[in-house]
């Protein structure tokens, strides 16, 4: 193993040919111990990983009463087991699968109290995703049909009741829009007609003799 360099393999052979087995036991002890000083970052590793390197040095012929037994040698190099990725086309793209699992776990919901608190949360996921992508012609009721699509009809809450109480506003804004050329020329007309008037009611110009 190149991660332990071959110093620590030759150690591993060595012991391997003790044939005291109390000695090779307290040796095998002091080759973890010594790895664990030259490599500080392993001191986070668990024991059984670098316990299951020594007997892969050791191609599985250390026989030692350790802490933890010696892994079977079948396992090495054994391909890992596909994973398993879900199938099926994700409606809506913008907003992902998970947001298609809460909604399924929100019909689930009978308590309506719940499933309208499910609902305001779902629909707060959806507006943060939505105005990521499209930040114009923004509208709740573009949530609501979605929220109905997805659930097929069976997840709804009153559009008035949505907008007038601000439900699916979360406290991070992301659909904040840029004062507008005309705000912003306005904003500064304002600010120099203060600072003339202030000019003007305290800057008295003195008369000339």
């Amino acid at each position: 193993m190149k991660e332990y360099g071959k110093n620590i393999q030759g150690l591993v052979d060595h012991v391997c040919g003790i044939e005291d087995r109390e000695k090779r036991t307290a040796s095998a002890y002091t080759i973890v111990e010594i790895i664990k000083q030259l490599n500080p970052s392993l001191k986070q590793e668990n024991d059984q990983k670098l316990w299951d390197d020594l007997y892969i040095m050791s191609d599985f012929k250390l026989d030692v009463d350790g802490p933890f037994p010696m892994p079977e040698k079948e396992l090495l190099g054994k391909k890992p087991l596909p994973v398993g990725y879900p199938r099926g086309e994700v409606r809506f793209k913008h907003y992902g699968r998970n947001i298609e699992k809460l909604i399924e776990k929100a019909i689930e919901i009978e308590d309506d109290e719940e499933q309208e608190t499910a609902i305001i949360y779902i629909g707060q996921l959806m507006r943060s995703f939505h105005s990521t992508w499209n930040r114009d012609n923004f509208d709740d009721g573009i949530i609501l049909d979605d929220i109905k699509t997805l659930s097929k009809g069976k997840l709804h809450i009153d559009l008035e009741k949505v907008k007038e109480n601000g439900l699916f506003e979360s406290n991070t804004r992301r659909d904040f829009k840029v004062p507008t050329h005309e705000q912003s020329t306005s904003n500064g007309k304002n600010k120099r007609g203060n600072t003339n008037r202030r000019r003007n009611n305290g800057g008295h110009k003195k008369r000339r003799n």
